[in-house]
């Protein structure tokens, strides 16, 4: 993901999850701290899928819109903010892919664990790619809506 890339970025943010919004500085300021954990899926001229991701503290998950300032000093988890992918590429492998190599550059960096919170009825596909609900964590992930799932991967 590029600078030049976040409207596209925050057009299909916008579609893909329209009751969680989330302001553009949030976006702006994830690329900004952490690079190597933005992803764009490109499709033709435009961008059908993204991913959004960076160290964070495990029993501490981001707030939904929520700016972080900066990551933590010693992060203990790898952090999955979010993955987009539009309809017409769903089915396509891209999310899945797009996990898989995060999960190596976590792993890369010493991670043992992957987090994330499951919204929108996602816990299903996030159930497939080894995570699990931590039900302990719900108040912590309330921002989210009162579906939302706390999500733990070990990484081997």
């Amino acid at each position: 993901m590029a600078p030049d890339d976040l409207p596209d970025v925050e057009a299909v943010g916008a579609r893909v999850h329209p009751d969680y919004p989330e302001d553009d500085a949030v976006f702006q300021e994830r690329l900004r701290l952490y690079p190597a954990g933005c992803l764009v899926l490109r499709a033709g001229a435009g961008i059908a899928g993204y991913a959004i991701s960076h160290p964070g503290l495990l029993d501490h998950p981001p707030k939904l819109n929520t700016l972080l300032g900066a990551l933590p000093a010693h992060p203990d988890s790898y952090f999955i903010h979010d993955l987009a992918v539009l309809a017409q590429a769903r089915g396509s492998g891209a999310g899945a892919a797009a996990i898989a190599h995060l999960a190596e550059q976590a792993r890369g960096r010493g991670f043992v664990t992957l987090s994330l919170v499951a919204v929108s009825g996602s816990a299903g596909f996030w159930q497939r790619l080894g995570f699990a609900p931590i039900d302990a964590m719900t108040p912590r992930v309330a921002s989210y809506g009162p579906t939302a799932r706390f999500m733990l991967r070990r990484l081997s």
